[in-house]
């Protein structure tokens, strides 16, 4: 009997032994996603300040002396530059600082550092620190530790992220700070998953020692543990009181993160097989003890009985072989098993995601330039060249056979030519196209801006390859290649020349390298992407004439210079675009047009047999139209606007605080755009305007001899009787008194 109670103690440790590494490895693998998601976030704000650094719009803003001049430009930093962070939920809560206008721009709004602070303020900083220690401080990518933060009167808590603008700023003050407030409910977000399945607690802090994040625990708990002798900090794992506690730190910042994982938690299953095994060895020993006495009396059955019980306990297949801690170290065994067969399976798929992500590079199905390298980046491609060629490789003799045996061939076909790529030392990216082609990306160098030279490298490069591989494996080839293309999302267009090009080569029996320019065959299709429509339609809902016609011509230039349309092919593309005018017009914008039904009917009645660039022209007379539109429909709210203003101003103009700020208060619009449009509409600044509506109201009031001038200074919004006076003889010409006598007289 002492050998099932050995058995059962030795499977009980090795539980509490497993269950314990199994959970400081799940714990690590967790907490390291977390840090890598958290890292990677953070590395996205300043990659966003980044952008801000190098925008030409900030840029003028910030070297901007006459702030009484450039409204516009403030207005469009405000439209553009603060809207295009809104892919992280990190830039939810951000704002610019430029030091020459005393002005904080926000993505709703603009604020004087007062008023900005009356709503969104820091519950250990004054208006004073605040505007000494973020606003007037160089900063270089510097956090701000978890604080308290008051949002227009609600309780959080936040770090702040600081950058000067320009990043080269190295005085005590800079022309701008950029600083992106995170709350630390969204950082706690990206962690639920370590506290939900644990129960326990997170700790994040810079290398300082500043709590960035605390979920699940407080700060007495965490500067009692860090002060402890007894915990080391540079311990992965350790147990600390109560909880397994778990360490990393990062090598980018030097922050310390850490979880906590109650014991309870932790030996929840070892628990379980204790009072198992607990339950089976007193069960076992109990009957020993009866087999025992019963032995003394009755031989060896009881024995037997007791075998018999305890293959019933382990499983009848597996019990005969297999005692308790066998049984229970090959199950968790292959549970670790297979956790690395999952790791590896990922780490194998990875070729795979890198390839999808190259087809669809090829196939434009991204939007933005950031939006590729992010794609790029999560597949651990690095695009840092903006410009190159697309080319498309085909393996010759194999056009027609698709059995199974040419299908193979052709897989070892297309392995041994990216293989041969690769060893001849080309940095090139590559994908499958097809049974019997690669596409080939060759991104430009720095110090290669000749386009005919790298034209020439590149034909050098497959040169080589063809001769190659014929001299190795016997594998003939031709190419067919795109233009350069000049931007990351244009590599779509260059592939659609490498195909042309290499059905021209295919066509001509051309060998070696036929380059786009070269391929004079006629197309059969017209070049109208979804995309180009509807940047068409945006761009002339938005007025801008201009740009329209930048489109228009780029479409005209493509299928008349870049393809020989046949006749069929020109009257569906001028099919095409009058179709997207139609669907313009009938859009909300323009329904309320009086003359829509006759603009229809010059669009319906555009001639497809015309030469294009009279059918551009007549899409021009259109667009004017319909951009002249828009313009007026601008300019009746500008009018109302001026409206407004002009309105509250004449109800408030005995109010001493009137002021540009508070009209722009009332009309919901930035101050420095209020200004200049007033000026543009009326053709004096407001500050005039306020004056001579007091000086009117004045005018009448001095007509009354019930009130004097000090009495007439107040009734009309001046504090100084001083200031009245010299406004009123400035613009009447007289002062008070004298205008009153001559109206006496």
């Amino acid at each position: 009997m002492v050998i099932p109670s050995i058995g059962g103690y030795m499977s009980y440790l090795t539980s509490i032994s497993v269950t314990e590494s199994i959970s400081i490895e799940n714990g690590v693998t967790q907490l390291q996603k977390s840090q890598e998601i958290l890292e990677r976030r953070m590395a996205e704000v300043e990659g966003f300040t980044r952008q801000l650094a190098v925008n030409q719009e900030l840029n003028v803003l910030m070297n901007e002396r006459d702030n009484e001049t450039n409204v516009y430009g403030i207005w469009r930093t405000m439209r553009n530059v603060l809207t295009f962070g809104q892919t992280n939920d990190f830039l939810q809560n951000y704002y610019i600082y430029l030091a020459n206008y005393n002005l904080i721009l926000t993505p709703g709004s603009s604020y004087r550092p007062e008023h900005y602070y009356s709503n969104f303020n820091y519950k250990d900083l004054s208006l004073q620190d605040w505007t000494k220690e973020v606003l007037e401080k160089t900063h270089r990518s510097e956090i701000k530790p978890l604080s308290d933060y008051v949002s227009r009167g609600m309780q959080t808590s936040v770090i702040t992220y600081m950058q000067s603008l320009p990043l080269d700023s190295f005085n005590d003050s800079s022309p701008a700070v950029a600083v992106v407030i995170i709350d630390e409910k969204v950082i706690s977000s990206l962690l639920s998953g370590l506290t939900e399945r644990y129960g326990g607690w997170v700790h994040i802090s810079d290398a300082k020692g500043n709590t960035i994040v605390l979920q699940g625990s407080d700060e007495q708990k965490m500067a009692h543990m860090t002060a402890d002798s007894d915990f080391d900090q540079n311990k992965v794992s350790q147990f600390y009181e109560d909880d397994l506690v778990i360490t990393t730190r990062s090598d980018s910042n030097g922050w310390v993160y850490q979880t906590g994982i109650p014991r309870p938690i932790l030996m929840e299953n070892a628990n379980k097989i204790k009072q198992m095994s607990i339950q089976i060895t007193g069960g076992t020993l109990i009957i020993g003890l009866i087999v025992g006495l019963i032995l003394a009396y009755r031989n060896s059955a009881p024995i037997n009985h007791m075998l018999s019980v305890m293959k019933e306990q382990f499983g009848k297949e597996e019990a005969s072989t297999k005692n308790e801690f066998d049984f229970l170290s090959g199950n968790i065994a292959n549970m670790i098993t297979k956790n690395k067969l999952l790791e590896t399976e990922l780490n194998r798929q990875l070729p795979l995601v890198r390839d999808a992500f190259l087809k669809r590079l090829l196939a434009g199905e991204f939007k933005t330039h950031d939006e590729i390298l992010t794609a790029a980046e999560q597949v651990g491609i690095s695009l840092q060249q903006n410009s190159g060629y697309v080319g498309i490789v085909q393996i010759n003799g194999y056009a027609g056979m698709d059995s199974v045996e040419i299908l193979n061939e052709l897989n070892a076909s297309r392995l041994l030519l990216k293989q041969s790529l690769s060893d001849l030392g080309v940095d090139v990216l590559m994908t499958d196209m097809g049974s019997d082609k690669v596409v080939t990306l060759f991104f430009s160098k720095e110090e290669e801006t000749n386009k005919a030279y790298e034209a020439e490298n590149i034909t050098q490069i497959l040169e080589n390859l063809a001769q190659y591989v014929f001299n190795e494996y016997r594998i003939t080839t031709q190419a067919g290649f795109g233009d350069l293309f000049t931007e990351i999302t244009e590599v779509s267009l260059s592939f659609d020349q490498a195909k042309q090009a290499l059905e021209y080569a295919v066509y001509m029996n051309k060998k070696g390298i036929v380059w786009s320019s070269e391929a004079q065959n006629e197309n059969t299709t017209y070049y109208y992407p979804l995309d180009t429509e509807q940047r068409l339609i945006s761009t002339i809902r938005a007025g801008e004439l201009e740009e329209a016609k930048r489109i228009v011509r780029a479409i005209v230039a493509q299928n008349m210079e870049q393809r020989e349309l046949s006749m069929e092919m020109k009257q569906q593309l001028v099919g095409e675009i009058k179709g997207t005018f139609l669907k313009l017009l009938d859009q909300k914008a323009f329904t309320e047009y009086p003359d829509i039904e006759s603009v229809k009917r010059r669009v319906i009645d555009i001639g497809s047999s015309e030469r294009l660039e009279m059918i551009q022209t007549e899409f021009f007379v259109i667009m004017e139209e319909l951009c002249g539109l828009i313009a007026n429909k601008k300019k009746d709210i500008h009018i109302q606007i001026i409206k407004q203003i002009k309105e509250y101003t004449v109800e408030n103009y005995s109010d001493t605080e009137l002021s540009l700020y508070r009209v722009a208060e009332q009309v919901e619009r930035p101050e420095k755009y209020i200004s200049q449009l007033f000026k543009e509409v009326t053709g004096v600044n407001f500050s005039d305007y306020l004056i001579k509506v007091r000086m009117d109201q004045a005018v009448i009031l001095l007509k009354d001899s019930r009130y004097t001038v000090d009495e007439i200074s107040l009734r009309v919004g001046y504090n100084s009787s001083h200031s009245f006076r010299r406004a009123f003889k400035r613009l009447i010409g007289v002062s008070p008194s004298a205008y009153r006598q001559s109206i006496d007289e």
